[in-house]
């Protein structure tokens, strides 16, 4: 599942491949930007944005691209099979001599100018893994809405940008409350360590290809996809229920022994 870690290590890729060469292959495949031709224009760099990627090019043009929950970015070498889906899946192929990156299931693929990049990304909060991080702004971010369960505000692009729904149960996990408590009934010495936790997190995980939170190998997740199997920490049954965010329901995991608080009445069989 793509989270703030994972995008970093596609726009770590994509750069290594792309940045500093000139493209010659352009294929955009989303009707909007099907006639635009990249080719003959050099790539200047790949960053990544919380969960968004921009690839910058020359004249000052910005591919913007989402993987939300399945897409991703593949690069292939001269001759490789392309295996990251059947064809009609393709959304982007951008190749220069020695690299072809293909990207894979993209929900938002957007050519804009580079001046524009803002109407993408800057609705965002703080990057976790970015040059602009302000844990005292994330943590305000947070607390604008005391009556917000925590995994919704964590999951909130708008209050700081990288966490997605595996980390949102992990920090609540490390945190000892459940995903359903009230961002403001945080104890005032856990809230305060929260955007520094999260930021750890993200930074231990980025040049991981196992995403880790435990520290410990063959058991890499304190409660996520652990349904129905004991605690790490307690040997309680870890508990699955559905919590929206704001668009829509996603799996969270906890421990109903390590993390108190409120619970959904009903957890997903």
């Amino acid at each position: 599942m793509p989270e703030g870690d994972t995008v970093w290590q596609a726009a770590r890729r994509l750069h290594d491949a792309l940045a500093g060469e000139v493209l010659t292959r352009s294929d955009l495949r989303v009707p909007r930007f099907a006639t635009a031709d990249l080719t003959g224009r050099a790539v200047l760099d790949v960053t990544p944005r919380g969960k968004h990627l921009l690839a910058r090019v020359e004249g000052g043009l910005t591919l913007h691209s989402h993987l939300r929950m399945d897409g991703s970015w593949r690069v292939y070498t001269p001759g490789q099979r392309w295996n990251g889906g059947p064809a009609h899946q393709i959304r982007a192929v951008l190749g220069n001599a020695g690299r072809t990156a293909v990207g894979y299931r993209l929900p938002v693929l957007e050519l804009m100018r580079t001046t524009d990049e803002d109407r993408a990304v800057g609705h965002l909060g703080p990057d976790l893994l970015g040059p602009d991080w302000d844990p005292g702004l994330a943590l305000a971010n947070l607390l604008k809405d005391p009556a917000r369960p925590l995994g919704e505000a964590l999951l909130d692009q708008r209050n700081l940008a990288g966490i997605g729904n595996v980390f949102k149960s992990e920090l609540c996990f490390l945190l000892g409350v459940t995903p359903w408590l009230p961002v403001g009934e945080l104890p005032a010495d856990r809230s305060a360590k929260l955007p520094e936790l999260a930021r750890r997190l993200l930074e231990f995980n980025r040049e991981r290809p196992v995403r880790n939170t435990t520290g410990r190998r063959g058991q890499d997740l304190f409660v996520y996809g652990r349904a129905r199997r004991p605690c790490l920490r307690c040997r309680t049954l870890v508990r699955l229920a559905d919590q929206g965010d704001g668009s829509r329901e996603r799996p969270t995991y906890w421990c109903p022994a390590c993390q108190p608080g409120p619970a959904p009445f009903t957890p997903r069989r």
